[in-house]
């Protein structure tokens, strides 16, 4: 007698496949931001704040720069495009000696506290100032400890390291 025929599983099959990535600048991504600003004064800010920054081209009307490793395209296209918290950009950081520096530097000029570590700078842009762990402790594995990291972190405008370490031990 022959042995019943299985039956397929109705799951997804994952097959793993090396992929041979080959960058290829013509078909990376790069943000291309939209400012009511001078380029020029938009750069010259950033690769202020960024120690680890390039301006590549800048120009009142347009300019490309570099910022610890990211590339970014700027364009000045009016009043008609503004920023919102919907795209932000996060700086990853270890220590709260990072936390205020951002912080500040990105506050200088006019920029306005947000809550949970966001911020948005005087040109509009929107940023997240978030040191490493405090991702690592609102994702704990332990649900309490979890839960008790992000009703800190809810009560924070700018991050604070050591009130996090103290919320969950």
């Amino acid at each position: 007698m022959a042995a019943p025929k299985k039956k397929k599983s109705s799951k997804t099959k994952i097959i793993n496949k090396k992929l041979d990535y080959r960058a290829n600048p013509t078909h990376s991504i790069s943000p291309f931001l939209m400012f009511n600003a001078n380029i020029e004064e938009v750069a010259k800010f950033y690769a202020s704040v960024f120690k680890k920054s390039k301006i590549i081209t800048a120009n009142p009307m347009q300019g490309e720069f570099i910022l610890n490793g990211q590339k970014f395209k700027a364009y000045n296209g009016g009043p008609d495009f503004k920023f919102t918290w919907g795209v932000s950009f996060m700086i990853s950081v270890e220590t709260q000696k990072e936390v205020d520096y951002y912080w500040n530097a990105l506050l200088s000029n006019g920029g306005k506290e947000s809550m949970c570590g966001w911020l948005q700078d005087q040109f509009g842009m929107y940023w997240q100032v978030t040191p490493k762990i405090l991702l690592q402790l609102i994702s704990h594995k332990d649900p309490i400890k979890a839960e008790r990291a992000t009703q800190a972190m809810l009560k924070m405008k700018k991050i604070d390291i050591a009130t996090l370490k103290e919320a969950v031990s």
